[in-house]
């Protein structure tokens, strides 16, 4: 019962506000099915799949709201969960900021289900780490991995006429690989909605790869570098930049797109020409829900274009305040890159460093987005385009934002966390300490 269709979600969500005694109300009904699988040492230590069905409901009075969650569904149930759902809203505090329901929306249409996924079993999760596990053994490497596929549906509806539903699958990949004596380590990543496009044995061979050659790492003087980022490496800055983008952060001077003395900087060049960065809920290789969860549609967006920020996003209260469209923050988005494949941006470099990924990261100041964190898992050196030793790890301290400034060139987008990323070249890449942490 997990995974409910478009028809039998809708059926159960009349039936819960048909019970709504209150100004209005809103469903959101959510099922997965779940299934994994965990190893360490070369030996699998954890698998499992579980199922889950759960309900909540928001009634309203006035700009009084109270939310009521559930996971039977008699009727005598949901109407138990309505009744709960108004009397929390009748003891709330009036929000100031309500917003009234959404009507009736129209939403695009995205293909982010795949059955291959959703047929996933036990036997493809044992054959799908054997494939990673057996290479590293052969080769005398200790692998610790973990793959994750969930099947899942989300619906909305309220007592105003709207209705939502999206069913998708993914499947989430990744792979630590170590040398025997724990003195290389390497590391790769695969995320896809279909996962007829993973391959386990691939994957886990490049952070073997990597492992081996991080061995003997030498340590090098913390300072400027010009680094080639993999996308793994450079995802969770690009997407905390892209997570700041919010016009009401901005207008009151919290964010780096607050200009001084008042306003936003919508509309001023930020970053180098080349960067364009926008979302796209229909597309082929990161599709998503064409709705947000309160309802707003997800429509194709340029959030950045030709180094110009073009789009903020918007709560409903603040897009009212302001009188302008209310833009619910992206899903997931896409930076248009090269045509260069990774290796030919090392080829191109004189000297510079390679970042396999970035841990630990933290913030430090949100109004210039800089943030430290660390190397890990293969950091090298490059000379005359090749790689040339590895290098001990480094802490950074570096803005996304200085980051895209100091762009030197790009490589092919690859999808990286739901979002498609290109492997970057940027000069003067701030390391401030060394780590010796592997």
């Amino acid at each position: 019962m997990a995974i409910l269709t478009k028809e039998e979600a809708k059926k159960i969500i009349d039936k819960v506000l048909a019970f709504s005694k209150a100004d209005e109300m809103s469903v959101g009904l959510t099922g997965r099915r779940t299934g994994n699988i965990r190893y360490a040492r070369n030996t699998v230590s954890t698998s499992g799949e579980s199922t889950d069905l759960s309900l909540a409901v928001t009634a309203v009075y006035g700009k009084r709201s109270g939310t009521s969650t559930i996971n039977e569904f008699d009727d005598a149930s949901l109407e138990k969960t309505v009744r709960r759902a108004e009397e929390i809203a009748k003891l709330a505090p009036e929000n100031p900021e309500y917003m009234p329901m959404l009507g009736p929306q129209t939403y695009l249409e995205s293909n982010t289900f795949a059955q291959k996924t959703a047929d996933i079993n036990p036997d493809f999760r044992a054959k799908a780490a054997f494939d990673s596990i057996d290479p590293c053994s052969k080769k005398n490497l200790v692998a610790a991995g973990y793959l994750e596929d969930t099947t899942g549906f989300f619906a909305i509806g309220n007592s105003k006429g709207l209705f939502g539903y999206n069913k998708a699958t993914s499947v989430d990949f990744s792979i630590t690989v170590r040398t025997a004596d724990g003195l290389g380590s390497g590391y790769a990543i695969k995320d896809f909605n279909d996962v007829s496009k993973l391959n386990t044995k691939s994957t886990t061979e490049v952070a073997m790869q990597k492992a081996m050659a991080s061995v003997n790492a030498q340590a090098l003087e913390p300072g400027k570098y010009t680094v080639i980022l993999e996308p793994a490496a450079s995802v969770e800055l690009l997407q905390n930049m892209m997570r700041s983008i919010d016009a009401r952060n901005a207008d009151e001077g919290r964010s780096f797109m607050s200009k001084k003395g008042g306003g936003t900087r919508l509309g001023e060049k930020l970053f180098d020409e080349r960067v364009n960065i926008y979302s796209d809920p229909t597309n082929g290789e990161v599709p998503n829900a064409g709705f947000s969860g309160d309802g707003r549609p997800q429509e194709k967006i340029s959030w950045i274009e030709n180094g110009v920020v073009k789009n903020l996003t918007y709560s409903r209260f603040w897009a009212d305040k302001k009188g302008v469209k209310a833009v619910p923050p992206p899903n997931g988005f896409l930076m248009q890159g090269g045509t260069q494949s990774l290796a030919d941006l090392i080829k191109g470099t004189e000297k510079g460093i390679l970042v396999t990924r970035f841990w630990y990261i933290r913030a430090v100041d949100p109004q210039t987005l800089l943030y430290t964190g660390l190397t890990r898992d293969g950091t090298f050196y490059i000379e005359k385009g090749q790689i040339k030793f590895p290098v001990k790890n480094f802490r950074f301290n570096e803005s996304p934002v200085i980051m895209l400034n100091n762009l030197e060139a790009m490589g092919a987008p690859v999808r990286v966390g739901g979002n498609m990323i290109p492997p970057m070249k940027i000069r003067d890449f701030t390391f401030s300490s060394l780590s010796d942490a592997v």
